[in-house]
C-alpha cells in the first residue's frame, strides 16, 4: 500500500508510513515518507525500494498534485527527462507514478546515501512545474565480497602469540544497516580475528595469533573468514586463509605509523609525491633489507593512479584524479624482508581528494513557450530551465542571470531550476525578436561559466494607430482644374505587421472639413476624393476660387486590426486664383480690421467673423481680410447707429479669440439738403460749392500732407516711453485695407459713414496706451472715441459736435475729391504705408 501527506503552510509533512512486507520471496515494500508541499516550492516525495517491480506503483502522483480524476491524461501529465533514466513514469490514464524499468540503488547512488532522484513533473494548460523527489530505499540485495577467494599468509614459526597480521576486509554494495559487516573465523586453537576502529573510513581486520605455531607439527593452517552484513536475512561472503608457518626469521618489518593519511587536490599532475613509507627490521644481514610493494588497490582502479618505488618507498601519481568519480582511495603498502623466510610489515595509505572547481555549470531548457505576444502581462512564463554543477560545496553552487537584463528575468522555482519570465512590457515594432542568454557561474575561484541562448520571438498586435507624416498638409490647386486631376498623395505609417499595419484611407466627414459656398455650407466630399489604398487626393469637380478659397478638411488613416485604429491629418487645400472673371464693381468698404497673432503658422493663420448683428444686416466682413463693407445699399429703416461685433479666430487648437466693436453712424449727405431748395438752386449752388470745395481740397491734401509729414517725424523721434506710458500726445493710426487695429482684449470703435458713401479710407485716433489690466480695469474701461472719415469722432459735444458741422460739407467735398483721385490715393497710400509702419515698430 501507498501513502502520500500534503503538508500546507507551517505544517509538518506526516512521517513516512510503512508498507506491508512480503516474506518468503523477492522483497517488494513500498515507503512513502513524506508528500509535502513546500512553502512557496510544492514538492511531493515518495519512496521506493530497488528491485521493485516494473509496474508498481510508487504513487498516486495526480491526486498529490491536486489534480482531479481524469486530468491528468487532460492536462497532459508527465516527467521531464534530465539526462539520466529515472527508471520510473506516469501513467497516463490513472495519472499514477510507476516503476517502469529495474531500480538498482547501487547503480543509481552507489555509496551515497539517501538516494534521492529529483524528478520534474509539468502539467499543460496551464503550464505549471511541479518537483517530486523519488527516495530509493536500500534492500539487503548484496552480499559480502572479499576482494579474493583465497588468501596465503606465510607466517614464522617464531612469531609470539599476540602477534597480529593485517586482512583486506570484504565490501558490501548495500548501504546502513545491510553493509555493516561481522566476521568470523572457522574454528581453530592457533587463531582468531580482531576487528579494530581507526581513523580511517573502514575498519581494520586482523588475523591474531593466539598461540605459539609449531611448523613440524602443522605446517599449513587452513581457515575459512566469513564476513556477514546486518540485513535481514544476513548475506554473507568468504574467503579462505592459508597460512604457511615458515622457519627461521623472526622479525617481521616495523612502519613507523600503521597509518598515513594524505590530502591531494584532484589536479594534482602525474609524477606527484603522495607520501613516503618506513619500515624498520631489527634484524641483520638481509634478513634487515627490506622492499616496499602495494599489496591491495582500493578500488581497483588505484592501481592505475599510484605506485611505489621498492627500494625508497615513496608513493606517487600516475594518473589523473577526478573527485567526481572517485573521492577515496586505500592503499595497502607491505614491507618485505629479504630473509628465509622473508617477514612482511603492513600499513595503509589513505588518500583524500580534495575537490577542484574542474566543471563548468551546464544549463537545459525544459520547456520553451514562444512567440510571446506584445502585450503579454509582466509575469508571463517564457521559459523552464534546469542548471547543475557536477562539482560540490562552493565550486557546485551556481548563480545563474539573463542577458540582457531586460525584459526578461529569472526567477528560481527549484533547487537549480529557474522560470524565464517577462519583467517587463513588450513592443515588437521596437524589438521583434529577442536572443535571451542565459548565463550560469559557479562559486569556484576562479569560477567557471556556461551559457545557453534562447531565442524569443515577438508576436504582433494591434497597438499602434496609423500616423501621417506631417499634422497639415497644405495643398495648393489651381482654379478651373478638371475633374479627376490629382492633388496630393497622402500616406500615413503603421509600424504594425500584416493586417495590423494595413492602411485604408478616406475623407472624414466627423472632421468638421468643407467651405462656405454660395451663401452655404459643402461638405469637403463634394470637392474631393481620397483612393482608399493609395492615399491618392484627386478632385471631384473643378474647383473656383470665387466660390471657394481655402478648403480645409480631414483625412483618416485606419488599420486592418482588430479592433482598428486610425490616425487624422488636416488638408488646407488652398485654390489659385487664375484671371477668369472680368472686373466688377464691389460695395463700399466701410473700414477694415487688422489681427496680429505671435503664434506662427497654422496657429496665427486668422479668419474674422461679424458676430452682431446676424442675420442680413447691411455690413459684412471678409473671412480672411477682415474688411468690412455694405451687403446692400444703406436706407433709413437701418437706423441712424450700427453696432458691429467682429470676432478674430486663429485656426490653433484650442482656438483662441478677440473681439472688436465697431460703431458706425449714418449721416445725411448735402445733395439732399440741396435737394430742397429747386432744380435751378441746386444747380447753381452745386456750381458754386464745386468750384469752392475744389480749392478747399487742393489745400486740405497739401495741410494733410504737411500735417502727415510733422506727425510721422514726432512719432518718428518721439521717446519710445512717452508712447507706453500715460495719457500724452495722440498717436495716428491709420486703417485702410492693408491696415486695422489689434489687441488682445475686446475693443471698441466707432465709424461716421454717410448715406451712400461708397470705399473710402479712414485715420483712427486711438490712445497712445495699453488699457490696464486686470477684470477691473476692463469693467470701467472708458468707451474709445469713435472713428470718423477724417475726423476724431461723431456726435456730442467738443469733436464730436464737428462731425455734425462738416459732415454735410465733406459729402459734397466727396464728389469735387474724385477729379483728383490719382494725387490723393497716392499721398493717401503713401501716408497709410508710413502710419503702417510705425504702427508695426511700436508693437500697436
Amino acid at each position: 500500500s501507498l501513502r502520500a501527506c500534503r503538508a500546507g503552510p507551517g505544517r509538518v509533512p506526516a512521517a513516512a508510513v510503512p508498507a506491508m512486507g512480503v516474506c518468503g520471496g523477492p522483497a517488494v515494500r513500498v515507503l512513502v515518507l513524506a508528500a509535502a508541499w513546500a512553502l512557496g516550492g510544492g514538492q511531493v516525495r515518495y519512496s521506493v525500494p530497488e528491485e521493485a517491480k516494473a509496474g508498481t506503483v510508487v504513487g498516486r502522483l495526480a491526486q498529490d498534485l491536486g489534480l482531479e480524476a481524469g486530468e491528468a491524461e487532460a492536462r497532459r501529465l508527465r516527467l521531464v527527462a534530465q539526462g539520466r533514466r529515472a527508471s520510473v513514469e506516469v501513467s497516463g490514464a490513472s495519472g499514477a507514478l510507476v516503476v517502469s524499468s529495474r531500480l538498482d540503488r547501487e547503480e543509481l547512488c552507489g555509496k551515497s546515501a539517501p538516494c534521492a532522484l529529483r524528478l520534474e513533473v509539468l502539467v499543460e494548460r496551464p503550464l505549471r512545474v511541479f518537483h517530486v523527489e523519488l527516495e530509493v530505499t536500500d534492500i539487503n540485495d548484496n552480499a559480502p565480497l572479499f576482494p579474493a577467494a583465497r588468501r596465503n599468509l606465510s607466517l614464522s614459526e617464531n612469531s609470539p602469540p599476540g602477534s597480529r597480521f593485517p586482512l583486506e576486509g570484504a565490501s558490501d554494495a548495500d548501504i546502513g544497516a545491510n553493509a555493516q559487516l561481522s566476521y568470523t573465523l572457522s574454528p581453530s586453537e592457533h587463531f582468531r580475528i580482531e576487528e579494530e576502529n581507526s581513523n580511517s573510513r573502514m575498519k581494520s581486520l586482523f588475523l591474531v595469533l593466539a598461540k605459539a605455531l609449531d611448523r613440524e607439527t602443522v605446517p599449513v593452517h587452513r581457515l575459512v573468514l566469513t564476513a556477514s552484513d546486518g540485513g535481514r536475512p544476513s548475506l554473507t561472503g568468504t574467503m579462505e586463509l592459508v597460512v604457511s608457518v615458515l622457519d627461521a626469521n623472526d622479525n617481521a618489518p616495523q612502519f613507523n605509523q600503521s597509518v598515513y593519511n594524505v590530502l591531494l587536490p584532484e589536479d594534482a599532475f602525474a609524477g606527484t609525491l603522495v607520501t613516503r613509507v618506513s619500515a624498520t627490521d631489527p634484524d641483520v644481514g638481509s634478513n634487515r633489507d627490506v622492499t616496499y610493494a602495494i599489496e591491495t588497490f582500493v578500488p581497483p582502479s588505484a592501481s592505475d593512479v599510484f605506485s611505489i618505488d621498492a627500494k625508497i618507498g615513496e608513493v606517487t601519481l600516475t594518473g589523473a584524479l577526478d573527485f567526481e568519480t572517485v573521492n577515496f582511495y586505500e592503499l595497502h603498502v607491505k614491507a618485505t624482508d629479504k630473509g628465509t623466510p622473508p617477514l612482511s610489515g603492513h600499513c595503509k595509505v589513505v588518500v583524500e581528494v580534495l575537490d577542484v572547481n574542474d566543471n563548468a555549470p551546464e544549463v537545459w531548457v525544459t520547456s520553451l513557450s514562444v512567440p510571446v505576444a506584445e502585450d503579454a502581462p509582466v509575469g508571463t512564463v517564457v521559459a523552464l530551465l534546469s542548471v547543475s554543477d557536477r562539482d560540490s560545496g562552493a565550486n557546485g553552487r551556481v548563480r545563474c542571470a539573463v542577458w540582457p537584463a531586460a525584459p526578461f528575468g529569472l526567477v528560481a522555482t527549484f533547487a537549480g531550476s529557474y522560470s524565464l519570465v517577462l519583467r517587463e512590457a513588450l513592443d515588437r515594432e521596437r524589438v521583434s525578436e529577442y536572443e535571451v542568454e542565459v548565463r550560469a557561474e559557479d562559486g569556484g575561484a576562479p569560477p567557471l561559466r556556461a551559457r545557453r541562448g534562447v531565442r524569443v520571438p515577438v508576436s504582433d498586435v494591434n497597438d499602434n494607430a496609423p500616423a501621417f507624416a506631417q499634422a497639415v498638409y497644405t495643398v495648393l490647386a489651381r482654379e478651373n482644374n478638371a475633374a479627376g486631376a490629382e492633388l496630393a498623395r497622402l500616406w500615413a505609417r503603421d509600424p504594425d505587421e500584416a493586417g495590423n499595419g494595413r492602411v485604408s484611407y478616406s475623407v472624414w466627414e466627423g472632421g468638421g472639413g468643407g467651405a462656405a459656398a454660395g451663401g452655404g455650407w459643402r461638405a469637403a466630399s463634394s470637392y474631393v476624393s481620397v483612393d482608399a489604398e493609395s492615399g491618392r487626393l484627386w478632385a471631384l469637380q473643378p474647383l473656383d476660387y470665387e466660390e471657394v478659397q481655402v478648403l480645409q478638411f480631414e483625412v483618416r488613416a485606419v488599420d486592418a486590426g482588430e479592433p482598428p485604429l486610425c490616425g487624422n491629418a488636416t488638408v488646407q487645400l488652398f485654390v489659385v486664383d487664375e484671371n477668369d472673371n472680368a472686373p466688377a464693381l464691389l460695395p463700399a468698404v466701410v473700414a477694415k480690421i487688422r489681427a496680429v497673432d505671435a503664434d506662427s503658422g497654422y496657429n496665427a493663420w486668422l479668419r474674422y467673423e461679424l458676430w452682431e448683428p446676424r442675420g442680413k444686416g447691411p455690413f459684412r466682413v471678409g473671412l480672411y481680410s477682415g474688411e468690412v463693407s455694405t451687403a446692400r445699399a444703406l436706407e433709413e429703416a437701418d437706423g441712424p447707429r450700427q453696432r458691429l461685433v467682429i470676432v478674430v479666430r486663429d485656426h490653433g487648437e484650442p482656438a483662441r479669440s478677440a473681439t472688436a466693436t465697431l460703431s458706425v453712424s449714418l449721416v445725411e449727405g448735402a445733395e439732399a439738403a440741396l435737394a430742397a431748395g429747386g432744380p435751378a438752386a441746386a444747380a447753381a449752388a452745386a456750381a458754386a460749392t464745386t468750384n469752392v470745395w475744389l480749392v478747399v481740397a487742393i489745400c486740405a491734401v497739401s495741410s494733410l500732407f504737411l500735417l502727415a509729414v510733422v506727425l510721422y517725424g514726432a512719432s518718428r523721434w518721439a521717446p519710445r516711453a512717452a508712447v507706453l506710458s500715460g495719457p500724452g500726445p495722440a498717436t495716428l493710426v491709420c486703417a485702410s485695407e492693408v491696415g486695422s487695429w489689434s489687441y488682445s482684449q475686446r475693443q471698441s470703435r466707432s465709424l461716421c459713414v454717410a448715406d451712400g458713401a461708397g470705399k473710402s479710407d479712414l485715420m483712427v485716433f486711438s490712445p497712445n496706451f495699453p488699457p490696464p489690466p486686470g477684470p477691473a480695469a476692463k469693467e470701467t474701461q472708458p468707451e474709445p472715441p469713435a472713428l470718423s472719415a477724417g475726423h476724431a469722432g461723431c456726435g456730442g459735444d467738443g469733436p464730436q459736435a464737428l462731425c455734425t458741422v462738416f459732415l454735410p460739407v465733406l459729402s459734397g467735398l466727396v464728389s469735387v475729391l474724385v477729379s483728383c483721385c490719382s494725387l490723393s490715393s497716392s499721398l493717401i497710400s503713401f501716408f497709410d504705408s508710413l502710419c503702417i509702419s510705425e504702427e508695426d515698430k511700436n508693437g500697436r
